[in-house]
C-alpha cells in the first residue's frame, strides 16, 4: 500500500521534469541546434517544398521531433487532419497520413 501511495505521489514530479529532458528551447530549441551544426534543413526550406503540394489544404503548423530528426506539418482539408511527415535531414515525405 505505501508503494502505491509513494508512487501517486511521485508521478506528478516526474511527469514536470520530462519537458525539461529535451534541454533548453524544448523542440524548437533542438531544432535550431541541428540546424546550425547543419544536420537538418530550415523549416522555412521544408515548408517552400511541401506546401505547394497539398492543393487546397489549410497549413496549420509544424512540429519537429528531435529523436527522429523529422518535421510533422498538419494541414486541414474537408475537415480531415493531414499530417505530412518529412525527414528533416533529406527534405523528403516520409508518409502523408489522414
Amino acid at each position: 500500500m505505501n508503494r502505491k501511495i509513494a508512487l501517486v505521489l511521485t508521478l506528478p514530479a516526474l511527469m514536470l521534469a520530462v519537458p525539461a529532458l529535451s534541454g533548453p528551447g524544448g523542440e524548437q530549441g533542438q531544432a535550431r541546434r541541428e540546424l546550425s551544426a547543419g544536420n537538418v534543413r530550415s523549416l522555412r526550406e521544408i515548408e517552400r517544398q511541401v506546401l505547394p503540394t497539398m492543393n487546397g489544404a489549410q497549413y496549420l503548423g509544424p512540429e519537429y521531433d528531435p529523436v527522429a530528426l523529422a518535421y510533422r506539418l498538419k494541414f486541414i482539408r474537408d475537415g480531415r487532419v493531414i499530417f505530412v511527415d518529412v525527414d528533416a535531414r533529406t527534405g523528403s515525405i516520409i508518409r502523408q497520413r489522414q
